[in-house]
């Protein structure tokens, strides 16, 4: 297969695919090295830069996902008939950036961190995929532990946790934390302008 045939099949293989698929994985379907892959992905990046269809190719953490150009969101939203997310709200955007910046976390530290219960919330952050189970603490009652998702990424429009915001000094609350987030993710989440 030469260059170009393998582009397309790179291509082919995520659109299919419609979820983030691991470098791992990748390399697998290509018999190529991680270098290999990254080259291919390089050169699918730049086609669709030359060539704008209104796909853009992402990289969340060690996998690669196609997803539509945000420039495009309105007729894609019109065209499905979606309804507009309601937006997060400040509650939300704290418990999120408490989870971001400690996870692994149990809800009861997010609740010792803002000092109210989170529970609503943080059901709402799991419907949204924002947040996910990761497994249980190996300590009595076995509470469950949880993290961001690929989702959050993909919102926040980050590659990996490495490209969050700095933490605040010790002089700003959670509150503080969760306002720079929510100013970076509005737009994403969908909020109205």
């Amino acid at each position: 297969m030469n260059k170009e045939q393998k582009i397309s099949a790179f291509f082919s293989v995520l659109f299919a695919s419609g979820e983030p698929i691991s470098i791992d994985r990748l390399c697998e379907v290509f018999d190529e090295k991680p270098e290999g892959i990254e080259t291919i992905a390089k050169n699918l990046k730049k086609r669709l830069e030359e060539q704008p269809l209104g796909v853009m190719l992402l990289s969340l953490e060690n996998t690669y996902q196609l997803a539509t150009d945000e420039q495009y969101a309105e007729y894609i939203k019109k065209a499905l008939d979606m309804k507009r997310r309601t937006p997060l709200s400040p509650a939300a955007f704290e418990v999120l950036s408490v989870v971001a910046y400690n996870q692994p976390v149990t809800k009861s530290f997010v609740e010792q961190v803002r000092g109210v219960d989170c529970s609503g919330v943080m059901t709402t952050l799991i419907e949204k995929g924002l947040i996910e189970e990761r497994g249980r603490l190996e300590h009595p009652g076995r509470p469950q532990l949880y993290g961001t998702t690929k989702n959050f990424l993909r919102t926040f429009g980050i590659s990996d946790l490495s490209e969050l915001p700095q933490l605040p000094d010790e002089e700003h609350s959670v509150n503080d934390l969760g306002e720079q987030l929510a100013i970076e993710g509005t737009e994403a989440i969908g909020e109205e302008e």
